[in-house]
Order: structure tokens, then C-alpha cells, then sequence
């Protein structure tokens, strides 16, 4: 007979085995770093913008996501991954409450503090090196991907150091002479022509020998004669690509796409052009595609910004229609992104914003009441079904798909040199009715061409400069674009029909969605309210 203390010996043996071989299998340490780091940026993606683009996907009757069961690629990243918030404003308690682009990003790629509209400094104005700059410095390969201009501020944080965003030709010499961008894909190549490009038949002539549309090369920014393609092409190695076929057949380890003069097409244009298969411009998704390609032959890994710049474009001038094409363009390239990472364990992916922009979001109002229904619910008892308010129908969201032109194109027919002095609301509302399926009669539209004296007139602002301004009549000190605010007066004008408030012309301080994937003990650190200060800590530590 054995001994109950044996027993019990033998017994707590058997354990403490089994208790060391699970811990030896558990053992394994855990993921720290990632070989690779994809950050996508949409800028002027707030949490509203967000919900516009998940209720279109899920709820609008005719969604072009019908087909992909209602689910975006921002919400499959959700479904995978975490998901936290970022505070965005100047960081510390030197900062300002509202953010800029240029401050936001550089906040992102370097990991402290900066000022206003400054490109990669501190906010005390010194050159701080970027998240961009330190991979390549450990050998891994960089790209930089955009659908506004290569030189605009969300990009330019990640390579240059200005003390302002509108340096953009600086910008250019420095991205292509500091060799830290492999791979730059965007538009903007007015930056990089000579100041006489449009006179020069030698310089056109070189151009064209290149490659590249004369709607790419049509002028120049510039104020001297540098051609900053040909030194990027002789003197530093890029190959170029100025359209979606000389994109597709680049290859080599360095690129410079630049697909537009200044921004490249507008959502609403992609998507009609996507339609009937006339593309000559790559979308986002395609530059996205490339640069994977490209950077993810580099056995170090890689560092790779993507930024869906025109949501703010669309989001600055109060304008849904645009703004939807926007998100539903950015979340292309979010799906391409995850087909590429999803069976993958050694990448890290961000999806966040810089800022919101436009304080949008849908809102029920005493406009166009709804009517009464009979519901045979057995809770009615007999009485008509009739809401004190419009809450807003689903085939809203059907309809600002179906605008066919941003509201710079109704700009545009109303007056294609933009001098607005005396137009009319017929003018307006012929224009607007043209692109949107939401109508207005010229009673509605008279609003938009009102202009008054500008009461915050400085001399020499690139903006305030202006005598006259736009009529707004209420929250004017935050529609500041001059000329443009015409465009933020249709906004106004198609609110009521929309179900749509917005609240400015410019950024609001509201925290932005952050959606992580990649090794879940790395991820788990961003399921949280953070600052994008922290944000970027956080993937510099994951990545270096």
C-alpha cells in the first residue's frame, strides 16, 4: 500500500512536469519588432468621416459595396486588428488646440512636439530626424505614396525640413537630393520643372522625350531654371513614370511618379473614368500596389506612408458628394494593403488621420417632414406612425454618390476665371443641378455669390489679403480660403436637402480614429487614447 504522503508526492511531481512543459512551450519570447511598417493616412478622416463611409457601404440601397458583403477594408482592418483614438493638436503645453497638415505629420514622423505649419522641425524650429529617415539609415527601403502633390505637407514631414509647408519647391531639391525616399509616387511636378516650361520649347521637348503629358508639364512653380526630373533621372538614379502604363512597367529599386501637375484627379473624376476604363492617371490603389512591390524586395524591410490627401480637399470646402468618392478611393488602397499584410506576421499597419477636417456629420432637422405611416406592429395601438423630425432616408447616401462633379466644377461653369461679381442664383442652381442629384431652385441658390468687404483684411496674407470675401452669415472667422468659400455656399445651399451640417472651412480638434494590425502583442499598445506624439513613439519602436 502506498503512503498518502508518497502519493501526494508523486502526484505534485506529475504537476509541476506538466506546469514546466507548458511553460516551456509557452516560452517562446514575444514579437517586439516588425520587419516592415505601412502607415496610411486619411487626411481629414475624423471618426464622422468614417461613419459617412460605413453607412454608404452598409445601408445605402444601391452601395457599390453590395457585392463585397457591405464591408469596407477599413472595417475588415477593425475586424483583425484594434482600434484606438489619437489627439492631434500641437503636442504639450506650448501647443495650440487646433492642428495644421504640416504640424500633424511631423508629429507623426518624428515622435515630439511641433509648431504650426513647420515640415519635419521641432517646435522650437530644429531639424528632427523622421521615422522615414532612421529606416533608411538601418538599410530599409522607403516610399512615400499620395494622391495630392509628393511636395504637399503630409508627405513632405516624412523626407524635409522646412519651416513652412509652402516651401514646396525646397521641399522637391531636398527629396530628391537626400536619396532617403526610394520609392514617390503623386503629382505635383510643377516643383520640379524649370521656370520656363511653358515658353521653353527645349525644356518641353526634354519632357516629352521623358515621357510626360503635357497636362503634367503645362507649368512650373519654380523661380529658377532646375529640372528636378532630369537630376533625379541623371544625377540620382529614379527611374520616372508620368502614367498609369509607365507606372505599371517602372521597375528597378528607385521611382518618381508624378502624375499631375498639381493634384492628381479628383475621386469623382476616378470613379467616372474607372467606369469606362479611361484611367491614364494610376489611383491610389495602383500607386499602393507598386510601391509594395518595389519596397518588399528589400531583404531590411521597408517603410511605406500612404496618405488619401482630397478627403480634407473635399472635407475644406464642405462638400459630401466629393468627400464619399474620397473615402471609398482611400479605402481601395486600405483593401490592396490588406491582401498584401494579411497572411503576413512580420509587418506593422496604421491607419489613422492627421485631423478632421469640415466638422461634418449628418443631423435630423424641421426641413421636409416625414409622413405618416401605418405600422401593424401590436405595439402601436391604432395610432399613426409620424416622428417629429426629418431623420434622414438611406437613399441620401445613394445620392451624394451620384454626384457627378466636385463643387469646384460647378465653380467652374459658373465662371471658369472664378470672378463671381454679380452672378446670379439661376447661375448657381443651373450649375449645381448639373452634378447633383440633390436640386435647388435660384431662390436657394442666391446665397452663393454674395460678397462682402473682407473685415479681416491684412495686407500681404496669401489669403486675408483679399478686399472682398464670400458673404457668410454666421461662424465666417472659420472659412478663410478666400474665393473658395463660394464652393463651402453650396454646401450650405444643398445642407437641408442632405440631411448634412458642417461646422468650418478649416480643422477641427476632434480625436481621430487609429486602426492597428500586425503581431497582436505589438498592436495591443494602440487600443487606447493616445496622442499622435505617442503614435509615433509607438511605431518607431516597433520598426527601429
Amino acid at each position: 500500500m502506498i503512503k498518502p504522503s508518497v502519493l501526494m508526492l508523486a502526484i505534485s511531481s506529475i504537476f509541476l512536469s506538466a506546469c514546466n512543459d507548458s511553460a516551456a512551450v509557452t516560452a517562446a519570447p514575444e514579437t517586439t519588432k516588425v520587419k516592415n511598417l505601412i502607415l496610411m493616412i486619411g487626411d481629414g478622416m475624423g471618426p464622422q468621416q468614417v461613419g459617412l463611409l460605413e453607412e454608404y457601404a452598409q445601408r445605402a440601397p444601391h452601395s457599390i459595396y453590395n457585392e463585397k458583403g457591405n464591408k469596407t477594408a477599413l472595417s475588415i482592418f477593425a475586424d483583425a486588428g484594434v482600434m484606438g483614438l489619437s489627439l492631434n493638436a500641437p503636442y504639450g503645453s506650448n501647443g495650440s488646440l487646433v492642428v495644421d497638415s504640416a504640424c500633424s505629420a511631423t508629429q507623426l514622423a518624428t515622435g515630439v512636439a511641433a509648431g504650426s505649419e513647420m515640415i519635419g522641425l521641432d517646435n522650437q524650429g530644429n531639424i528632427v530626424e523622421t521615422i522615414l529617415e532612421r529606416a533608411k539609415a538601418q538599410g530599409k527601403a522607403t516610399g512615400l505614396v499620395s494622391d495630392t502633390r509628393i511636395t504637399h505637407a503630409t508627405p513632405a514631414a516624412f523626407a524635409a525640413h522646412q519651416p513652412h509647408r509652402s516651401f514646396e519647391a525646397k521641399i522637391a531639391e531636398q527629396l530628391i537630393e537626400s536619396g532617403n525616399v526610394d520609392v514617390m509616387l503623386s503629382g505635383g511636378a510643377r516643383v520640379f520643372l524649370p521656370a520656363d516650361i511653358k515658353t521653353n520649347q527645349a525644356s518641353r521637348d526634354q519632357m516629352a522625350a521623358l515621357g510626360m503629358p503635357t497636362s503634367v508639364y503645362k507649368k512650373s512653380k519654380r523661380k529658377d531654371q532646375r529640372n528636378l526630373l532630369l537630376e533625379a533621372k541623371n544625377q540620382h538614379g529614379y527611374n520616372l513614370a508620368f502614367n498609369k502604363d509607365q507606372l505599371a512597367a517602372a521597375q528597378g529599386t528607385t521611382l518618381l511618379g508624378l502624375f499631375a501637375n498639381s493634384g492628381m484627379a479628383d475621386g469623382i473624376a476616378y470613379t467616372a473614368c474607372k467606369q469606362d476604363n479611361s484611367c491614364t492617371q494610376p489611383s491610389l490603389r495602383d500607386m499602393t500596389m507598386k510601391a509594395l512591390d518595389i519596397l518588399s524586395k528589400d531583404e531590411d524591410g521597408f517603410f511605406l506612408m500612404i496618405e488619401g490627401g482630397q478627403i480634407d480637399w473635399a472635407g475644406h470646402v464642405n462638400d459630401a458628394g466629393w468627400m464619399l468618392h474620397e473615402l471609398i478611393k482611400f479605402d481601395e488602397a486600405v483593401a490592396a494593403v490588406y491582401d498584401w499584410v494579411k497572411d503576413r506576421d512580420d509587418t506593422l499597419v496604421i491607419i489613422t488621420a492627421d485631423h478632421e477636417t469640415g466638422s461634418f456629420g449628418f443631423s435630423y432637422s424641421r426641413n421636409n417632414l416625414p409622413a405618416s405611416q401605418h405600422l401593424t406592429g401590436n405595439g402601436m395601438q391604432g395610432k399613426e406612425y409620424k416622428p417629429n423630425f426629418n431623420f434622414g432616408e438611406l437613399s441620401q447616401l445613394d445620392k451624394l454618390y451620384a454626384q457627378s462633379g466636385t463643387f469646384y466644377a460647378m465653380m467652374d461653369q459658373v465662371s471658369a476665371d472664378w470672378n463671381f461679381n454679380n452672378t446670379t442664383g439661376q447661375q448657381w442652381a443651373d450649375a449645381i443641378n448639373t452634378y447633383s442629384a440633390f436640386k435647388v431652385t435660384p431662390e436657394q441658390a442666391a446665397q452663393i455669390g454674395l460678397r462682402e468687404e473682407n473685415e479681416y483684411h491684412v495686407d500681404g496674407h496669401k489669403y486675408l489679403s483679399a478686399k472682398e470675401f464670400p458673404k457668410v452669415n454666421d461662424f465666417k472667422e472659420f472659412y478663410v480660403y478666400g474665393d473658395e468659400i463660394h464652393a463651402n455656399l453650396i454646401g450650405r445651399a444643398l445642407g437641408a436637402s442632405q440631411n448634412i451640417v458642417w461646422g468650418t472651412g478649416t480643422h477641427t480638434a476632434t480625436p481621430v480614429p487609429v486602426y492597428a494590425f500586425g503581431p497582436k502583442n505589438i498592436i495591443q499598445q494602440f487600443s487606447t487614447m493616445q496622442h499622435h506624439v505617442e503614435l509615433s513613439q509607438k511605431m518607431a519602436d516597433a520598426l527601429l
